[in-house]
C-alpha cells in the first residue's frame, strides 16, 4: 500500500470539496492480487486520461509517471490469502477503501465524494468505508479521476505480476497478468497452483481435485 507525496504547494490548494476518483484492476484474474487506486487531480490535470485499458502501454506508463509526479494518490493492494479467505468482490471493496485511506493520509483531508467506477461502492459493503461515495458505470472512460486510478492500478498491478513471472516463469503472466488465457491454464494443468493462484476461483479449485 503507498501514498502518494503531493508537495506542498499542492495541499496549500486544496480546499474542501474534494473528488476522488477510484477504479481497481485484478478482479478477474486466476493468481495475484486486486489492486485499486485512488486518485486526486492536479490542476491543470494531465491530457489525455481515459479507461486503461483503452491506452497504448507506452502512453499509459507515460501518463502514469505524470499522475504520480505531479497528482495525489494512494493505491491499496490485497493478496491472494485474503481473496481467497474473504472472496473477490470483498477483496475489492476492501482494496478501494486501503486506496482511499492512504489517499487520505497523503493530503491530510477528507474527499467530499469518491467516484468509483462500476455499479457498485464500497459504502455498506466494506466496514472500513467512511466516505459518501457514487458509482459510475464506465466511469474510467467518462471521469478523468477515475480514468487516473484506472491507470495507477494497473501499471502497479502488472509491474508486480511481470516480477512474479521470474519467480514462476511457466504461467506467461509477463504477458497475461495472471488472466486464464490458454496459455496460462496449460500451464496450470502441466505444473499445478503456485501460492499466487487463487484456490477460491474454479479453474485452479478443479485442478485441486484431481
Amino acid at each position: 500500500m503507498l501514498s502518494g507525496t503531493p508537495s506542498r504547494e499542492f495541499c496549500a490548494s486544496l480546499n474542501g470539496g474534494l473528488i476522488v476518483g477510484v477504479d481497481e484492476a485484478g478482479r478477474g484474474p486466476l493468481a495475484g492480487p486486486v489492486v485499486a487506486a485512488a486518485v486526486l487531480l492536479c490542476k491543470p490535470r494531465p491530457a489525455g486520461l481515459d479507461d486503461s485499458k483503452k491506452l497504448a502501454a507506452s502512453r499509459r506508463a507515460e501518463l502514469e509517471r505524470t499522475i504520480r509526479r505531479r497528482c495525489a494518490f494512494g493505491i491499496g493492494v490485497v493478496d491472494v490469502e485474503e481473496i481467497d479467505r474473504i472472496n473477490i468482490f470483498q477483496a475489492t471493496m476492501l482494496a478501494m477503501s486501503l486506496a482511499v485511506a492512504r489517499l487520505c493520509e497523503a493530503i491530510a483531508q477528507e474527499p467530499g465524494e469518491v467516484l468509483v467506477d462500476g455499479n457498485l461502492t464500497p459504502h455498506g459493503r466494506c466496514a472500513d468505508w467512511r466516505w459518501p461515495a457514487r458509482a459510475i458505470v464506465g466511469g474510467d472512460g467518462r471521469e478523468p479521476c477515475i480514468g487516473a486510478a484506472s491507470i495507477l492500478a494497473k501499471e502497479y498491478r502488472d509491474r508486480l505480476m511481470v516480477e512474479a513471472a521470474r519467480e514462476h516463469p511457466h504461467y506467461g503472466w509477463e504477458r497475461n497478468k495472471g488472466y486464464g488465457t490458454a496459455d496460462h491454464l496449460a500451464a496450470l494443468r502441466t505444473h499445478g497452483p503456485t501460492p499466487l493462484h487463487r484456490r477460491s476461483f474454479a479453474p485452479v479449485a478443479q485442478l485441486e481435485l484431481f
